[in-house]
């Protein structure tokens, strides 16, 4: 049954599901206000390495949240990426920190970085623009719980 709803997430996503089926994939439930999102989680090195790459479409309900041990300066691209999306940077109290909105596809190389202006150990990608259509900003809090992983 875990490997059908693997195989179900991977289709939905529009990631290959010969790329999927052998990577758990780990979801979790997100909120900011009383908007509920469902996570993607990206815990690893190969994880955050492929990110959102490739994807044709990102629901307005879903997500990726990358985790890292410590707070540093995060940088982030567009390369591979099919659809605009939002980057946001959270510090280890899950507090928005800098973000950049409706970030376009890398067309050609090199393509631009999109550093964390402050210290951040969460990033949370979602669809472009979907962070002002839920009014996050600066300072707000994400709820998230990482027990269950």
């Amino acid at each position: 049954m875990r490997k059908l709803r693997t195989i179900i997430s991977c289709l939905l996503m529009g990631v290959g599901v010969t790329n999927c089926i052998h990577a758990e994939v780990k979801m979790i439930p997100l909120y900011i206000g009383s908007e509920k999102f469902t996570v993607e989680i990206a815990d690893t090195i190969e994880k955050q390495a492929r990110g959102m790459m490739f994807r044709k479409n990102v629901p307005d309900d879903f997500g990726m949240l990358f985790i890292y041990n410590v707070e540093d300066y995060l940088g982030y691209w567009m390369k591979n990426c099919l659809v605009h999306l939002d980057i946001i940077y959270l510090n280890k109290e899950r507090q928005v920190v800098d973000m950049y909105i409706n970030v376009p596809p890398c067309k050609e190389d090199p393509c631009k970085s999109y550093v964390s202006r402050v210290l951040a150990q969460y990033v949370l990608e979602l669809r472009g623009n979907r962070s002002k259509e839920v009014n996050l900003k600066i300072g707000d809090s994400i709820f998230f719980m990482l027990d269950k992983l």
